[in-house]
């Protein structure tokens, strides 16, 4: 897994700093080591002086050293003394050469172990990046065809939209047709009504005129002397149904009704016609 990113900020300041601290650090150990040899210099020239002193005070000790003499010569025994602190330097150097030698290579294993585990980090992030990046292009794939999608859904609700608006305007022009036949249906059927109720006034009245002439008849008849001859009253009679009969046929001509034979009324043939506009 890997490390927050707190943890790798800290690291790589820490990393920073380092490098800082350490950016001069070849030349301090030069200057180390430089006044390290000035010291064994330093105390190898203080013994050879004390041993010329030495000499000086003794004069009839030798300077020159002669192998397998039995005295030891000053001079001889300082540079000897001075040899062996610088080999014990040496030494001591070269076993802190060894020391940092291994600590190095400690380090380095560390090193090599952390580097091995950054590259396998770097494989996993890149492998993650990867499906990252065909993610991406797959959902801007799925994107582009979502906005296709609705693209077409919007041209296809404009045509809806417009075939609405038409059938709404078509739709407003149909109910203000049918207004208008229902104004002229009223009005039509208040025509029929009103010749209708027109035709039953004059049936009545025809009617009312028939009963009245039956009735006067009738009273003639009742009135008259009844005389000896027969065929005189039936030619009076003939003659009373005539006049009551032309009489009955010029208000039937005048209102538009006919009668049948036995004085009853026929229906008449009504003269309105009636068209659809009225």
């Amino acid at each position: 897994m890997a490390e927050p990113s707190w943890q790798e900020t800290i690291r790589l300041r820490l990393v920073e700093r380092n490098a800082k601290e350490s950016a001069y650090a070849s030349i301090i150990e030069q200057y180390r080591r430089l006044a390290q040899q000035t010291k064994l210099l330093k105390e190898r020239n203080a013994s050879l002086l004390r041993a010329m002193g030495t000499a000086r005070a003794n004069p009839s000790s030798s300077t020159v050293f002669v192998p397998g003499s039995a005295e030891e010569n000053p001079v001889r025994a300082a540079y000897i003394a001075s040899l062996e602190s610088q080999i014990s330097s040496l030494r001591d150097e070269l076993a802190t050469v060894y020391k940092t030698q291994g600590q190095n290579a400690q380090r380095l294993l560390a090193m090599n172990e952390t580097l091995r585990e950054k590259e396998e980090l770097s494989r996993v992030d890149s492998e993650n990046l990867r499906k990252a990046r065909e993610e991406i292009a797959t959902l801007r794939r799925k994107v582009d065809q979502h906005n296709e999608l609705m693209a077409e859904k919007d041209r296809t609700a404009q045509i809806l939209h417009d075939e609405i608006s038409a059938l709404q305007l078509e739709l407003s022009q149909i109910e203000e047709r049918n207004q208008t036949l229902t104004k002229d249906n009223a009005k039509l059927l208040q025509r029929w009504l009103d010749a209708k109720q027109a035709e039953v006034n004059r049936m009545n009245e025809a009617n009312d005129f028939y009963e009245d002439m039956q009735s006067r008849r009738q009273a003639a008849l009742n009135s008259r002397p009844i005389p000896g001859n027969g065929a005189d009253d039936m030619s009076d009679v003939q003659s009373i149904s005539q006049s009551s009969a032309s009489g009955k046929g010029e208000e039937t001509k005048e209102t538009g009704s006919t009668t049948k034979k036995d004085g009853t009324p026929s229906p008449r043939e009504t003269g309105v016609k009636l068209t659809p506009n009225g």
